[in-house]
């Protein structure tokens, strides 16, 4: 059974059902994205969080990590994007270092935020670092109403949240005249998959703007993997098979040949690699590394060896193939 699953889950087989669709398994093409999560240290505990972060995670990428990820992007002209995550990734000691490094380079970067961390003390100016350098933010927020997402991440946090976005758009973010994007993710606050993302995106829009003045460009539905706090949660509540077998009937093969981890290589704060950021919490490591003295960011030279290696799934990976898909942009149809 892999680290952060339950057995429930483990009766279903990706792999298989794959082979019953007449699908073929999945490979990696050259990888675009490379998925850099920092560490496990947040200033806040979310009930959905699949890498289970919070105020009292210690797990911090070491520096010698950071700066073999840098080489390997350097190494990399497949590489476009450097999405960042946590925990809060802006608390990291060298997250401004490496994005420096990294646009410097000319590589696009992203920062999945939570928000409430740029309302910390120390975080005053790190808005204004990041609009200058050009970065992409994704922000986290469950709902547009307050009860909802103080639900799910804590009271007060909502209030924090729009406390963020506005000073974002003070900054240029998430404005029609700027270049400088926002984007919101949506993830569900129970056992059920996200509703029409371009209908809710529009929802947004309406309350956001209306209530608050707050702009932004693209709202992203993610569903809620059956792994980690959410698979707890499930079990707690005797929900879990039924979630999953929710997931497997509306699998939409369509999905297929778009899920995020055909491009992506996902980087734990130990610099382990796997295909995925769910792959790297349930400890399913990439076949790439199979044999080799290392299955780390040391054991490559360029990330160019990953076009062609055959990808690592599991019973989760219905999660991104159900109802429209699922990804860390957004739905896949």
């Amino acid at each position: 059974m892999a680290k952060g699953q339950t057995a429930l889950s483990h009766e279903f087989d990706f792999g298989s059902h794959l082979r019953a669709q007449g699908i073929k398994p999945l490979y990696k093409r050259t990888i675009e994205t490379v998925q850099v999560n920092l560490g496990r240290r947040c200033n806040q505990m979310c009930t959905h969080c699949h890498v289970a972060a919070g105020p009292d995670r210690r797990e911090v990428m070491p520096r010698a990590v950071v700066e073999q990820i840098v080489r390997l992007i350097e190494a990399s002209p497949g590489v476009k994007t450097v999405d960042l995550t946590g925990g809060a990734p802006e608390l990291h000691p060298e997250f401004t270092a490496l994005i420096r490094a990294v646009r410097s380079l000319g590589r696009k970067v992203i920062v999945r935020s939570n928000l409430t961390v740029h309302t910390e003390a120390g975080m005053e100016e790190m808005g204004e670092f990041l609009g200058t350098q050009g970065v992409e933010i994704t922000a986290s927020l469950p709902c547009y109403t307050e009860s909802n997402v103080d639900q799910q991440r804590g009271d007060g946090t909502f209030e924090r949240s729009i406390e963020t976005l506005t000073r974002f758009n003070r900054l240029g973010y998430g404005r029609p005249d700027s270049k400088l994007v926002l984007n919101l993710v949506y993830n569900p606050g129970g056992p059920f998959l996200p509703g029409p993302q371009a209908t809710l995106e529009q929802a947004y829009k309406e309350e956001l703007g209306n209530r608050y003045g707050i702009l932004f460009n693209h709202l992203y539905t993610i569903t809620n993997m059956p792994i980690n706090r959410f698979a707890e949660k499930l079990a707690q509540a005797d929900q879990e098979t039924t979630y999953m077998s929710m997931l497997v009937d509306t699998f939409n093969p369509k999905t297929v040949d778009e899920v995020m981890c055909k491009t992506l290589v996902s980087v734990d704060w130990q610099g382990k690699l796997y295909d995925c950021d769910f792959n790297q919490v349930l400890d399913l490591p990439s076949k790439l590394t199979e044999g080799r003295p290392r299955s780390d960011v040391f054991a490559l030279e360029s990330l160019a060896d990953f076009k062609g290696c055959p990808i690592s799934t599991g019973p989760h990976c219905f999660g991104c193939t159900a109802g429209a898909g699922s990804s860390c942009v957004g739905a896949l149809q």
